[in-house]
């Protein structure tokens, strides 16, 4: 009795601890940051502001736009938008329009990433190296080029043929801007704000990775990787999308036309594009790495850095590497919509209420409390007074789950959106499903003739694993869900999936735990009416009786044979043992 007592809570004891974890994490937020105790809300029960962005050519532009170039800046807002934070963000496009509604209230600065035009640049590195920021300590001398530890340093452009790269002198930085005509690929142009710049960088932070705004052009600046695996310096802007004609992506052939069964990226210029980038390439092609490559810049973020082993003239390169089909269109989509002199115009601004949300809100919130009231009816009625356990499992998983969602509003911006409180509702019946097959398997057991602690122990075994089999499934549906699906399902998806976890950790260290208690307790070991356990309630007259005392009521069918052949079965009298049930070996009962 001791060992179930430990156990038991010891469990509750880890949930207990795991509820004060969570609810004072939220607590410093709240106090020290700017946390909330209630959970944020999506665009449809929250409303926000709607952004429609017309997207204009320059004056003369002979270019056109076309779907494919709006499903680019679409991708780049998006993605400005979640590295500021701000989640359950919709954007779409109408026509030739895009629209961007932002939830609540966003910031200024969020507004303004919106309205931002891309720009393509394009710049010599200088400088390349690991993702993460550099302190003081570690940082080695300001000027000295890090080994490339970037992926795209793979990636090569070339018209055809190869030239070996030469080592070539290297210059200290220097505090003071280089002088007008200083060589791009100078290191000169590494300064002291420059390097400091680098160092503090990290490009393992989301809002590093897009929307961020570009350095001026005429000097040094740094970037990320957009894969957030590396991080550069570069020398001022040689060219930039109105350099590009175009960018197509397709199967990569080698000098003899025969395929190589790679992918490539083809690049074609303007007349004056194709002057500029034959002087750059034939500057670079010498140099070693990882002054040898040029950063392709779309958005702040560097989309590609290939390396140079020729000058490359007629206006035609060929970028290759480890490209697969869909990461060369991706790379050729991004230059050729960096290529538009295109800009987005604010159409209209307004702010758009949650008046629909909320009203579906509060339909979804009263069939939700219909549906639970349905359950704890149907457990006190079908369990008694095992359904409270029932009630009090649904009470701490509502509470874990709403400290969660709160938590993650501050954490990670998630918002609470109409489908992700349907997902919470459905919850509830998941919730609920694990009691029925714990509470049904050890009604089973007894029925079978064990005592009340010996069929919550075997009980418990057999049905967690069905229990971890059915919320397995659960979280699999919602993971796949997630990553298939966009918009409001994602969001569904997100609250299963969580709540699907929050029911095996309560199953786990609050409901096992309380059976185990309760099981010791004479109200359920000796089978009271009230208590859930009744032998009439089960279908059965002959029931275990606290620990190990058997009380024989009707003869069982064994008997019945027996006094049909004319056999006297000694079970068949009324008998009562007190043999200790506990003390037996596993899988040992008294019959």
């Amino acid at each position: 009795m001791a060992r179930v007592k430990n156990e038991a809570r010891r469990a509750l004891t880890w949930l207990g601890a795991i509820i004060v974890v969570l609810y004072g994490t939220l607590a410093l937020g709240v106090v020290f940051g700017n946390a909330s105790w209630t959970p944020n809300l999506a665009l449809d029960l929250a409303g926000g502001r709607e952004i429609v962005l017309a997207p204009v050519l320059a004056d003369g532009a002979e270019q056109t736009i076309d779907q494919a170039d709006l499903d680019q800046a679409v991708d780049i807002i998006r993605r400005r938008i979640d590295a500021s934070g701000v989640a359950e963000a919709e954007i779409s496009t109408q026509g030739q329009n895009i629209v961007v509604a932002l939830p609540g209230n966003p910031s200024e600065e969020t507004v303004d990433l919106v309205r931002q035009s891309a720009q393509l640049q394009f710049r010599p590195v200088l400088v390349s190296g690991s993702p993460l920021p550099t302190t003081t300590s570690d940082a080695s001398a300001s000027a000295t080029p890090e080994p490339s530890a970037s992926p795209s340093a793979d990636e090569t452009a070339e018209p055809a043929g190869s030239a070996t790269p030469e080592p070539s002198a290297s210059a200290s930085a220097d505090a003071a801007t280089p002088a007008e005509g200083t060589d791009p690929s100078s290191l000169e142009w590494i300064t002291e704000d420059v390097q400091a710049k680098y160092d503090a960088l990290d490009c393992t932070a989301a809002e590093n990775l897009s929307g961020v705004t570009p350095g001026d052009p005429a000097l040094a600046d740094v970037a990320c990787d957009q894969d957030g695996l590396a991080k550069y310096i570069m020398g001022p802007v040689e060219m930039d999308g109105t350099d590009v004609a175009t960018a197509t992506s397709g199967p990569e052939y080698n000098s003899a036309g025969t395929l190589t069964g790679r992918y490539e990226v083809r690049l074609e210029l303007t007349n004056d594009g194709a002057k500029k980038f034959a002087d750059t390439t034939g500057r670079i092609k010498d140099f070693e790495s990882p002054r040898d490559q040029f950063a392709m810049v779309l958005d702040g973020v560097v989309i590609s850095a290939p390396a140079v082993s020729t000058t490359i003239t007629g206006g035609q390169a060929s970028i290759t590497g480890n490209f697969t089909q869909e990461s060369a269109e991706q790379l050729a989509n991004q230059l050729k919509f960096g290529a538009l002199p295109m800009t987005l115009e604010v159409q209209s601004e307004q702010q758009i209420s949650a008046t629909l949300g909320a009203d579906q809100l509060q339909k979804g919130l009263i069939a939700g409390a219909i549906g639970l009231l349905l359950v704890v009816i149907y457990s006190l009625i079908q369990y008694r007074a095992l359904g409270f356990v029932t009630v009090g499992s649904l009470v701490i998983a509502g509470a874990i789950t709403y400290g969660l969602i709160a938590l993650l509003s501050w954490v990670i911006g998630y918002r609470l959106s109409l489908a992700g409180v349907a997902g919470l509702i459905v919850a509830i019946g998941v919730t609920a499903d694990s009691f029925i097959v714990y509470f049904e398997r050890v009604r089973d057991e007894l029925r079978e003739g064990r005592s009340l602690q010996a069929a919550i122990d075997h009980g418990w075994r057999r049905a967690r694993r069905t229990i971890l089999a059915s919320d397995a499934i659960n979280v699999l549906a919602a993971v796949v869900l997630y990553l298939l699906a966009v918009g409001g399902v994602r969001g569904f998806a997100f609250t299963l999936g969580l709540t699907t976890l929050v029911d095996v950790l309560v199953v786990f260290l609050f409901t096992h735990p309380i059976l185990m208690l309760m099981g010791k307790r004479p109200f359920f070991a000796r089978g009271h009416k009230w208590s859930g356990l009744d032998p009439r309630q089960l279908g059965r007259d002959t029931m275990y009786k606290g620990r190990g005392r058997i009380v024989t009521g009707q003869p069982t069918l064994a008997e019945r044979k027996a006094a049909a052949a004319g056999i006297v079965a000694p079970a068949a009298a009324a008998t009562a043992t007190d043999t200790d049930d506990d003390a037996r070996p596993e899988g040992e009962e008294t019959r």
